[in-house]
Formats: structure tokens, sequence, C-alpha cells
């Protein structure tokens, strides 16, 4: 399939991509570099038995129905696929057969979950921008590890690591940056280890979600708000090159990108982003703002970002008619910039068909959507001497894709055909966060728990060290303001994190007061 590529300087490091009709097969991923030089990692996870990565994969436990689903993602925003797994009903429970609407249980109802947020790292999104891809793939096998190995700390403060969590049968990457750099390369680990455990991820998944919105002979474009590297490596355009190719769809669906830099580590808190109760501009801001090489704030637009001014939403010097320094500092504004970014970008491409379909293509964006969908009708009412600027380019109903749906229906379909499928209880499912391991003298931090962002993008692939512990969802290990939106928009998974917190061993470090003030949010 033949790709016609246009590369616009609108937005943030946005993309267009035009998929013709009339093309051959679409260039599959990449393999993992180098396959005759595994990784160091990869070598000391296998061969090492000196190492704290060492696992010894001739003993792994036997894929059965008893061992647990792992899923992670480079944050938080993972629990939203998560979620959706948890909550799928799309099959017959009894028959396993697909039904329009599912029988009213949860098809996953019994299986029983490990799941690990890599928040020390992230987010990753920034690794290849450093030239860090070798970094980024590290931390990925190392997120795979975590779920195969049987080790984790306590506590952030613990010396030595408990061994008695248990191995998974299947991982699901709940991140679409992991999934586009690292998937391969986890199954060409896994391989090489002698295990017999799929690997699901999203893209995939996502890309088979939006062309579904479409009709087989319809032109239209398909947003993707992702990651910038998602977006650098082109994994959703790729994607839906090959699924359109392979489901025949003929008319001209035109892809258009946008890296939604410094969106999610705004809703992790991270403080390169974010700054809650800051009310002038912070030294250690990395977001979008005016000048900005790569997600730039252009002051001729806003009017359209129609950004929310109170409550220190937006820092700035200077006055609020002439703002200098301006950092965004609210998620809901990260959300207007990054619409009208990506409606930009639509605009500004001659003979682009009508916005139809968004893909949601970082974890932690489902989050938003009730703010999107908000913004995005406003785009589309939007007028300026009369004029409507958006709506032109714009679908009265833009359909918001969120990739976790087909990620669970990806998942259900393997548990069932392998005979894997667990009848054992939800509630012993297990969450872990990384945090940064100060027992390493080598570490540098910007402020308790959270590694500097030059230490962090200064790392180097193959300097093999426990940069961070793995240590039980907690009070202690996840900001309050966090615990809040998890409480709010992903009750279920709320629910089972409370239960791990309140009744399991591995996470008994919350003291009885704890535990109730944790099981006492909304």
């Amino acid at each position: 399939m033949r790709v016609s590529r246009k590369q616009l300087t609108a937005g943030a490091a946005a993309l267009l991509l035009v998929i013709l009709s009339t093309a051959c097969a679409a260039k599959k991923s990449s393999p993992p570099a180098d396959a005759n030089h595994e990784m160091p990692i990869v070598e000391a996870i296998l061969d090492d038995q000196e190492s704290p990565f060492y696992i010894d994969a001739k003993n792994y436990p036997t894929i059965g129905q008893e061992l647990p689903v792992g899923v992670f993602d480079s944050g938080t925003g993972g629990l939203t696929v998560l979620d959706a797994i948890i909550k799928f009903d799309q099959f017959d429970n009894e028959s396993k057969t697909w039904t329009a609407s599912g029988d009213g249980a949860p098809d996953l109802k019994s299986e029983r979950f490990v799941y690990l947020a890599d928040t020390a790292n992230m987010p990753y999104g920034v690794c290849p921008q450093k030239g860090k891809t070798d970094l980024l793939k590290e931390h990925i096998i190392k997120d795979a590890w975590f779920l195969l190995t049987n080790e984790y700390y306590r506590t952030a403060a613990a010396e030595s690591p408990q061994a008695d969590k248990t191995p998974v049968k299947a991982i699901v990457i709940a991140c679409n940056t992991a999934t586009t750099y690292g998937k391969s390369d986890i199954e060409h680990f896994i391989d090489l280890a002698g295990l017999d455990i799929k690997v699901i991820g999203v893209v995939d998944a996502g890309s088979r979600g939006a062309l579904g919105e479409l009709a087989k002979e319809e032109d239209a474009t398909i947003g993707v708000m992702a990651t910038m590297a998602t977006v650098a490596a082109e994994g959703y355009v790729k994607a839906l090159v090959a699924h359109k190719e392979v489901a025949g769809y003929t008319g001209t669906i035109m892809v258009a990108q946008q890296g939604g830099y410094g969106w999610s580590g705004a809703i992790d808190g991270m403080g390169e982003y974010i700054a809650p109760g800051a009310t002038v501009p912070t030294e250690l801001y990395q977001g979008p703002t005016v000048g900005h090489d790569q997600a730039p704030i252009d002051e001729s637009l806003m009017g359209r970002y129609d950004f929310t001014w109170d409550s220190h939403e937006m820092l700035y010097t200077g006055t609020r008619e002439q703002p200098e320094n301006l950092q965004i500092n609210s998620v809901n504004n990260y959300v207007r910039y990054h619409t009208v970014s990506l409606l930009e970008t639509i605009r500004r491409t001659e003979g682009a068909p009508k916005l139809k379909a968004i893909i949601l293509g970082c974890t932690h964006f489902p989050y938003n959507t009730n703010e999107l969908q908000a913004k995005l009708k406003v785009l589309y009412d939007y007028q300026e001497d009369g004029e409507y600027v958006y709506r032109p380019y714009m679908a009265e109903e833009i359909v918001l894709v969120d990739p976790a749906i087909n990620t669970a229906k990806e998942l259900f379909e393997h548990l069932t055909r392998e005979s894997l499928l667990n009848q054992s209880d939800m509630k012993l499912s297990e969450f872990y966060i990384s945090v940064p391991n100060t027992s390493n003298g080598n570490i540098q931090l910007e402020a308790p728990g959270v590694f500097s962002y030059d230490y962090k993008y200064s790392r180097n692939a193959g300097e093999l060290q426990e940069y961070v512990k793995r240590a039980p969802f907690g009070r202690e290990t996840i900001p309050a303001d966090v615990l809040d939106r998890l409480a709010e928009k992903v009750p279920n998974v709320f629910e089972l994190m409370v239960h791990f917190n309140q009744t399991n061993p591995k996470a008994a470090f919350l003291t009885d007061d704890e535990k109730i003030c944790l099981s006492e949010k909304p």
C-alpha cells in the first residue's frame, strides 16, 4: 500500500498522512533490534543468576487457569484498560458465543489481575525525543519481567524484596507507547525464555475499533491523540493502513495525529507538567508554552483554545491581557490545547475529509472523555467573523474510540481458546507501582519520591541497576489527588484496589486509619 505523507507545522508535533485506497500491504512493525545480540537486560533476566532481575524460566509455573493476567502501563492510565477488561460483556458466559449486548455478567468476572504502573519512569513518550529509545525498551522489558517474577517490595523503604507475588499467564500492554516500541521485544524475550505466554497490545485493538465506525466506502479523517513517541513511530498509522487493507475499506482515509505533549504527565501529577497550588510559573515546567519547539502555544489561537484562567489553571507573569511565560496548569486546559491543535492540523490540510473518529491513543486520555467531548462540541459551533472555523472539517458527532474495549475482547478470546479462563475471585487482584529506589546512591531526585527530569532521561540502557522498587498501591505511593481521580473515573478498579490494601498482607503497610480513609473515598 502506498502512503503519501505530508508533515505539518501546525499543532504540537502533529502529522497528517493520507492513506490511499489503491495501495498494497503495509509494512509490518519492525522486529527486535539485533536479535543476534540480546539486550543486556534480557541476558541478565535469562542467564545471570547473580542479577536482581534473574528468572529461572525453566521452573516457571505451569501456564494454567489459576494464574492471573498481567497488565502494565507507564502509569495509572492503564487502569482505564483494566476497567474495560473487568466490565467487558459481549459474550454469553455459558456458551462463550458473541451476543449483541452480552448476558449481563462480565465475561472475565472470575479472572484475577496483577497490575503494574511504572510511574517513576513515566512519561515514556519523552524517551525517543531524548534519543533514549533503547532505555525505553529496557523499561518495557523490566515491566514484563516484573509480571513474570514473584518479587516485589513491601514498601518503598523496604531493603529486601518479598517473593510471594504470583507470576502471570498472559500479558496485556495497557500502554500505547510500550506497545508501539516494545511489544515485539517482549514477545522475542518470552520466546527466548521458552514460555507460552500471549502478549496483547492496545494499538491494533484501537485501529480496528476506529475503522469499525466507518462505512467500507466512506471518506473520513481519523484522529489519533497519543503520546509524542507513538506519534513519531506512526504506530497507529501503520496499524490503520494494515487493517484497512485486510478489511477491504475503499474510501480515502486520512489520519491526523496529535502528540499529547504533557497531557498524561499532568493527569498523573508530574511536576514537569502541572503544579497544583502554584500561583506563578515554575522552573520545573516542561509542557506547552509560547515558543516551545515541540508543543508551542500559538498566541493567535488564544480565542480558540479558550483556556480557563481561574484558580491559577494558567500560570503566567505580566498581565492577563499580555501574559508572559505561559504555563498550562490544569488537565482541562491540556485537553483544550491539544483538541484545538488537532483541529488546526486538519483545517490547514487541503481536501481533508471530515473528522469522524478520534482514537484515544494513550491510556490516560479516557479519563478526560467528558472534557474532550465538551471541547469538540464548542469547536463545532465556534465562529469568527460570522463563519464557522472548524465545522466544515468535523462530523457533528465524533466518536471517541477507546482501544481498551477491543483489547478486552482479544484477551477473552485468547483465554477461551486456550482453556485458560479462571474460576477464581477478581478481588484477589494485585496492584503495584514503581517508586525511586532510595537505596541506590546513583539516583537523583527533584522532590521526595520523584526522579529529576534530567536524571530520568540521562540514564543509559545497559547500565543495569535497580533504579526503582515496585511496591503495592497505597496512600504512601500514590498522591491523594490521583486516588480521588481513580475513585471517580474507574470505581470498579478502585474497589479492587481498596480490597487489595485492606485484606492483602502484600499491602499491609497501611495503618488501620489509612485503610478506612482509602475505603471511604467516594
